[in-house]
């Protein structure tokens, strides 16, 4: 067993390969094999979003605070709020993140294989961010 205290470990700024705005990440698990839960909370500013990409094994999002956006590849972007949960399916590919003038927060659980929870696409156009929720 492992306990990770509360604020013993810092916040990550999101890599801007993968993410537009400003957006940290606070760990909260990376199991080791042979578990492969990965799952992180991170926090959205306003406008701010992941690339598009896709996870081996399906994501789980809870969204924990605010209000945000979450879109499959070829469909408008559909709204999420505190306390909504997403099942996106394995090697579907999508992005999220918060609202144009709304912070979010969520939880985001994936799985790796071969030590991989992701695989990264190019960023999200304005465009298609602002396409509005549907």
């Amino acid at each position: 067993m492992q306990i990770f205290g509360a604020g013993t470990r810092p916040s990550v700024r999101a890599n801007p390969d993968y993410f537009t705005g400003v957006v940290w990440q606070d760990p909260i698990i990376s199991a080791e094999a042979p578990a492969r839960l990965h799952a992180l909370s991170v926090h959205f500013e306003p406008g701010a979003r992941t690339a598009w990409h896709t996870h081996p094994l399906g994501q789980t999002l809870h969204v924990t605070q605010g209000a945000g956006l979450v879109c499959l590849r070829g469909e408008s972007p559909q709204s999420i709020r505190a306390g909504d949960t997403v099942w996106i399916p394995a090697g579907v590919e999508h992005w999220h993140g918060a609202g144009p003038e709304t912070a979010m927060t969520h939880i985001a659980m994936q799985e790796a294989v071969d030590g991989s929870a992701a695989t990264w696409l190019e960023l999200v156009s304005d465009a298609d961010y602002l396409a509005g929720p549907s």
